[in-house]
Order: structure tokens, then sequence, then C-alpha cells
């Protein structure tokens, strides 16, 4: 294993910490980073990606820090617009995350790199850009170091101009994530074309993401079925944006083996892979496949593993609640705001059990799966190189402003074939 010298990690700790970080938590022996550190350590070593770790609650927070740590890996820790912004239904938000993370890594003696993301932050008119005018500075202010611009419900055109409308209040920076195609499944899947409309016509106005989602086959919540990621597409799209040097964030990981998502680190340039509803469910001890879906029982309802998770009493008390409101499925995931503090008031041990599911699940994931371990150096090596917690971006300006003016870009994606399948919730 290798691992950062005491040196080297007092090193970045000087320099790697964003200002935001480094002005919110000036004592703190955390190592917060850049987005763009922890794409950088994955494309280092190539063939690999690492998880973004969707924080709805304190254990998987926790759990996650401690599987990283073990596995001398950099991470993400994000939480979504729906369930961390203004409506959100999880305790955990956009301006509490970084607070959370920097806390309970100081707690823990954590020293691998984090980086605090935003994810699907949702645009869906006018109405919206002109709220996240005030509300991304105000996320960046809370200690966000990485942020997905997610206009992917908006036709093309409309998408490339939320983005270019929002990314001057993106700080230079920090970690940059682009959407193309709603996050939906098996209809309405990205294409080559639309994915390479939206990457050139931000590169044409200087805005250079480091990381792109496509609707590749994804789903959120709990799948059932197993249509799974496109590998294909995903190869096919990749390689069409070589020139400008994007990874890919792929969503929805659940309802996928570990050898599909093994092929997704090896075979394409996806760095950043996304996991949430599995993480939520280890915390309340449902039982969770291979493929990240929870189990259910012989009545069609979440296999509750006694002695694993929350107290047998507690679950019930959540059951009977989400029954008495009508909750199924992937609507347990409103639980998690309402039951909080149920799950702080439990026992040390039980806590302990809670966030320990999170944490063996993780480690699985990054060093047998993901390919993710001991790139914690490599992220360390990326901000000693350049001296600074601004990595900068990765490739400079290709195309011409004079071809991607508003009006042309309206006349560019007219001519666009783009199917976004079928309407629906498809925010976290």
């Amino acid at each position: 294993m290798s691992t950062v010298s005491g040196r080297d990690f007092e090193k970045a700790l000087s320099v790697g910490r964003p200002p935001n970080i480094a002005r919110l938590f000036p004592n703190s022996r955390a190592l917060i980073v850049s987005g763009k550190a922890v794409d950088r350590a994955m494309l280092a070593r190539g063939g690999v990606m690492t998880i973004a770790a969707n924080g709805r609650n304190q254990f998987v927070i926790r759990g996650a820090l401690k599987a990283a740590q073990r596995a001398n890996a950099s991470i993400i820790v994000e939480i979504a617009k729906s369930e961390g912004g203004a409506n959100a239904y999880c305790a955990i938000n956009f301006w509490n995350l970084a607070r959370m993370v920097d806390a309970i890594s100081n707690e823990l003696g954590i020293t691998i790199p984090v980086a605090i993301h935003a994810d699907h932050y949702g645009i869906k008119g006018d109405e919206d850009v002109a709220r996240a005018r005030v509300e991304i500075p105000s996320m960046f202010d809370a200690g966000i170091t990485s942020i997905a611009i997610d206009a992917s419900h908006l036709p093309d055109d409309l998408n490339l101009l939320a983005n270019i409308a929002l990314a001057g209040y993106v700080p230079s920076w920090a970690g940059l994530e682009t959407e193309v195609g709603e996050i939906k499944g098996k209809e309405g899947l990205s294409t080559v074309e639309e994915a390479l409309f939206l990457i050139k016509g931000l590169n044409a106005h200087d805005i250079f993401p480091d990381w792109i989602a496509l609707n590749n086959g994804t789903t959120h919540g709990i799948e059932e079925s197993d249509a799974g990621i496109q590998i294909d597409l995903t190869t096919q799209i990749h390689s069409s944006l070589e020139p400008y040097r994007i990874s890919g964030a792929q969503h929805g990981t659940s309802g996928n083996s570990s050898e599909r998502l093994r092929k997704i680190a090896s075979e394409t340039k996806t760095t950043k892979a996304n996991v949430a509803t599995a993480l939520q469910m280890l915390t309340w001890g449902v039982k969770v496949n291979d493929y990240g879906n929870a189990i259910l029982d012989e009545n069609g309802e979440f296999a509750k593993v006694s002695d694993n998770g929350v107290t047998d009493e507690l679950w019930e008390e959540m059951v009977a609640y989400a029954a008495d409101k009508g909750l199924k499925g992937g609507d347990y995931k409103k639980l998690n705001l309402l039951f909080e503090n149920h799950l702080l008031s439990l026992s040390e041990e039980i806590r302990t059990r809670m966030a320990g599911a999170v944490e063996d699940f993780i480690f699985e994931l990054l060093t047998n799966v993901f390919n993710a371990g001991d790139t914690a150096p490599l992220a360390v090596d990326a901000i000693l190189s350049t001296g600074s917690f601004d990595l900068g971006p990765k490739v400079g300006r290709i195309e011409d402003p004079v071809q991607w003016t508003e009006e042309k870009i309206a006349a560019k994606a007219a001519a666009i074939d783009s199917d976004k399948g079928p309407e629906g919730d498809f925010d976290d």
C-alpha cells in the first residue's frame, strides 16, 4: 500500500484546501479538496472510479469516511438537491454537509482527500436559473467543493444555455459536472450527438466540466429489473468526447452487478460513481443484494435483518408510518428527515453497527469493484504538483465562440434528434 507521508499530508493540508474550506474550518485536520483533485487521482491510475457516497444520514457519512480510510482511497461525499436542497427530505443538506464531513473526519482522524459534492442541482426553467444565482454561491459559502448543474430536463439548447448562465457562479477551482439526458433508465437514452453539442458549446464559452453524466440505462432509487447500464453506449459517448478530456459520472449504480460495475470502471472513462439508496438501506438494516437492491420478503415488503441496522422496534415504527402515509418502495426515502433524530438517539452499539454496515459495503466497492484503493496519494500528488487547491482545467478552448452564439445554439439544437423518454421524477 502506498500511503501519504506525514510531510506531504501537511503540505496538502496547507495548500490543497479551497478557500471556502480554509475559512470555515481554520483549525481542521480534514483534507477536504476540490472535486477536481479526486477526478485527477482516478485519471492518474486509469481504469478506476471512486464512490460518490450519497450522505442521506450521518451514519452513511461516517461509514463512507471509514471505508475510504481503510482503502486509502480518495472519495466524494454528496447530497442531491431533492434530498438536501431548500425543499429537502433529509436532515443532511447542501449547507451542513461539509461541516458534517469535517467534524467526523477530525473525530476519526480521517486523512484521505474528500470532495463535497452538490449533486443534481436541478434546473427546470428560468425561475430555477434566477434562484440558482443566489443559492449556488450560498452553497459554496457553506463548504461545497464540487457541483453538478443538471438542466437535462430541458431541451438541448436550453440545457446548454442554463449551464452557460450559471457557470460563472461556480468557483473556477471547483469540480464541475454537467448532464445530458434525464437519468431514467432504458428509455430516452443519451446520444453522441447530444453529448457533443453540450460539451462543444460549453467549451466555446470557456467552460470545461470535469464530468458528464448520461442517461445510459441508469435508474435511480430501487430498481427491480436488471436492464442496467449500457457499457457500449457509455464507451461510445466517452470516446467521442476524448478531445475535451471529460470524465464520466455514473449515476444510479444500484441495480447493476459488481461485474458490470467493474467493466464500467475498466472500459469507460468514468471516474465518479454515485451510490445512494443501497447505503440508506444498509443503515436501516434492510437486506441488500450484490446489485445494491433492497431485498423484498414474501409479502413484497423490505426484508429487515434482525440485529442489523436500526432496532426492530424502530423499524416497525418506520414501516407503520410509511404504511399510514402510503409510502412504498423508493418513497421510503422520505422517512429520512422525520426519523433522523430517532436514529441519532439509538444506543452506541446500534449506531456503530449502522455505520459499520456502510463501511464494509463501501470498502468492498472501493477495493474489489471500483479498483480505487490507494488513490489517496494520487490526489495529494495532483495538489502538490500544482502547489495549489486550484488544479485548473484539463483542456483549453477548442471551439470557436462565434459558432456558439445563442441564435446558433438554437439552430444547432433544432437539428438534433433527441428523445427525452417519458416524464417523471428523476431528481435523485
